[in-house]
């Protein structure tokens, strides 16, 4: 999803990019899937926490949003350095869940969407074994959106709500519900759900002005 993306952000290339790759992935496709958000984050707080010795930011994409935004909060819960921010992109606040067109879509409606997505990323014609496998880690994916549900309580870092202004997935005036968690900047860009793929000069300058590192926290 992020390899369309620059390997690092800002004018002097100060911000390195790193995605998290999940279970049932790409090289992890031998792993079973997570089941939920909650054991997600467990275990991905578990890897990270060696490399917390230093700014950061977390950035997630609609169902990404949430598990990213959870492994945030078990950070707070485990008394480790929490991130310079948060930024949250097409996805409503976990007390405002589970949201999405998504949930509601059958197996094979979900598979049409799954080949919608394969041909944006670049795979118009995708083998048919490899949408089985992409499939079935959809599915589990939005099982485990549909069970995830969160109220607020307070975080010890900002986060950044970005909006896209042709998105009918997640209308951007739904979006509204994070700033019972913490401090809150909300921003609308031009683009439809997917336009974060392409990681747009909008989309990569708002991330780098949010993580200038003057003045860090310590």
């Amino acid at each position: 999803m992020f390899r369309g993306w620059p390997a690092r952000l800002g004018e002097a290339g100060e911000v390195e990019v790193v995605p998290l790759q999940l279970p049932g992935r790409e090289n992890r496709t031998r792993e079973g899937h997570f089941g939920t958000y909650e054991k997600l984050a467990d275990a991905a707080v578990d890897g990270i926490a060696p490399y917390l010795d230093r700014p950061y930011a977390v950035f997630g994409h609609c169902g990404g949003a949430l598990p990213a935004f959870e492994t945030v909060l078990r950070v707070q819960e485990r008394g480790l350095r929490l991130p310079e921010r948060v930024f949250v992109s097409s996805q409503v606040a976990p007390q405002d869940g589970p949201y999405g067109r998504f949930l509601r879509l059958s197996p094979a409606e979900l598979e049409r969407e799954l080949r919608g997505l394969l041909a944006a990323l670049g795979s118009p014609a995708p083998r048919s074994e490899m949408v089985e496998l992409f499939l079935d880690v959809l599915i589990a994916d939005v099982e485990a959106n549909k069970r995830y549900h969160r109220e607020a309580v307070p975080l010890g870092c900002p986060v950044t709500v970005i909006g896209w202004s042709d998105d009918v997935e997640v209308p951007h005036h739904l979006m509204t519900g994070w700033d019972a968690w913490a401090p809150c900047e909300k921003t609308v860009l031009a683009g439809s759900h997917y336009t974060f793929l392409d990681a747009p000069g909008e989309l990569t300058e708002t991330l780098a002005r949010f993580l200038s590192p003057v003045n860090p926290r310590s």
